[in-house]
């Protein structure tokens, strides 16, 4: 691997498929390797990508086995492409290791051009996303926008993903040795899945899923292999799941996902597939821990389904919510194994049970009225979008208190700790992504609103 070399006096040795690097950490700048002075990028690339800069690239780019691209905090990388085709789609492929570190106070972004970074753009795919191959490096995100991925696949996407002219995702992942840690950061109006892990260790912490998909797909999609923490992310809006746990894909380590404190809104309408849809799925022999979460006006709640790993998951203090009765009966799929479970809180008829968010209306929208699938075109942009939402809540909240916080601990599968390991948060005393206490996700605004 490349070594990348931050100049202080302490240094840290990253884990897992970093073992050969020596890295020192710099609480000013960080590097790896030279800083790219071009403001185009083309071919391989390597090195950082220098804090306050922006940098544009309009075919793939690739980071090559050994190789590291890192953004520094408050960089920019703007895809120049039209989504029409795969040749004007472009993707960073990764063979090596990509970070971005960005951070609360400046924001990293990989999006499209300023006059495209609009609602309109929802579902258009202007490029092609981070495609990560088998015997890649480790893939660090944080604090970081990315938006309007999901351009037609083509010969630079790999078979086992995609098939031709498929849309790719804003992240694929496939290195079951590798470590995925995405936190803090937002992903906008893809064309189908947000992120689909094939493979690898996964802390998912933080993060806010707006708009993802526009006919079908997920926010975060994990197959065979994926063993981790996905938990204190918002997904509104989502076509079809925010979170699916698979054990399909064929691996020699089965997928085993703890999915809790996340709060879900709105998803599930647009899929266009009977009994499919919603919230959180279990399937085909995946195992795992469901807890926490709240699932608000989704067109299903729980779906874990007969070929799942019904021996080895298990749930409970899920927070349920709908305005529509037809949703209300689908709390608990009836092609799944689910139950009820004795700390669940949920609506026993339509508007009952509101969770009190501090300034998000859940009945803006009555669910009642429409009968899914819809249109993307059909849905109010104020119920697939963060806007300036605040989903802490309010004093009074039933589900306030009522998270179970002891009964397990977070896998923390990934390395932890300092600027490359994740902060995998334990669960919480409150259900959902917001804690009362100030912790669990702090994003209060639509990706679109930050520059």
């Amino acid at each position: 691997m490349q070594k990348i070399h931050l100049y202080i006096a302490s240094a840290l040795i990253l884990s897992a498929c970093h073992k050969e690097e020596s890295v020192k950490i710099s609480t000013a700048v960080i590097s790896a390797g030279q800083t790219i002075t071009s403001d185009t990028l083309t071919g391989s690339v390597k090195g950082t990508l220098g804090t306050g800069k922006t940098y544009y690239f309009s075919s793939d780019i690739t980071i090559n086995a050994g190789d590291t691209l890192l953004m520094q905090a408050g960089s920019k990388l703007v895809a120049l492409g039209d989504g029409k085709s795969t040749a004007t789609s472009p993707q960073i492929t990764c063979n090596g290791t990509f970070i971005s570190l960005g951070t609360a106070d400046a924001n990293n972004y990989i999006t499209v051009v300023d006059s495209l970074r609009t609602t309109a753009s929802i579902g258009k795919g202007f490029w092609g996303g981070i495609q990560c191959g088998a015997t890649s490096g480790d893939v660090i995100i944080k604090w970081t926008h990315l938006e309007f991925a999901g351009g037609p696949a083509g010969a630079s996407a790999d078979p086992a993903v995609f098939a031709a002219g498929d849309p790719r995702n804003f992240l694929s992942y496939t290195n079951i040795d590798g470590n995925c840690i995405i936190e803090d950061s937002w992903f906008y109006g893809s064309t189908d899945d947000g992120i689909r892990i094939l493979h690898g260790k996964v802390s998912v912490m933080r993060n806010t899923f707006e708009a993802c998909a526009k006919a079908g797909g997920e926010s975060l999609n994990l197959k065979a292999g994926s063993v981790g923490d996905v938990a204190y992310n918002v997904s509104i809006g989502g076509a079809t799941n925010a979170f699916k746990v698979s054990n399909s894909g064929g691996s020699t380590v089965q997928t085993n996902v703890y999915v809790y404190n996340n709060t879900i809104l709105n998803s599930g309408m647009r899929q266009v597939k009977s009994g499919r849809g919603g919230s959180i799925n279990y399937e085909k022999g995946a195992q795992g821990k469901i807890y926490n979460n709240m699932i608000i006006n989704c067109r299903y709640g729980l779906r874990i389904t007969p070929d799942a790993d019904t021996l080895h998951i298990t749930y409970n203090n899920n927070f349920f919510y709908s305005n529509a009765q037809y949703q209300i009966a689908a709390f608990y799929t009836s092609d799944g194994r689910g139950v009820k479970q004795s700390n669940d809180i949920m609506s026993t008829a339509p508007k009952t049970n509101n969770p009190l968010f501090a300034s998000y209306d859940v009945d803006q929208f009555d669910f009642s009225a429409v009968k899914p699938p819809l249109d993307i075109s059909a849905m109010p942009l104020t119920i697939i979008t963060a806007e300036q939402y605040n989903f802490s809540l309010l004093p009074g909240s039933p589900a306030l208190r009522k998270g179970e916080a002891d009964i397990f601990a977070a896998q923390k599968v990934v390395p932890q700790g300092g600027l490359y390991g994740a902060t995998t948060d334990a669960p919480g005393v409150d259900m959902g992504a917001y804690q009362s206490d100030g912790s669990g996700n702090k994003h209060y605004t639509s990706s679109l609103l930050s520059k």
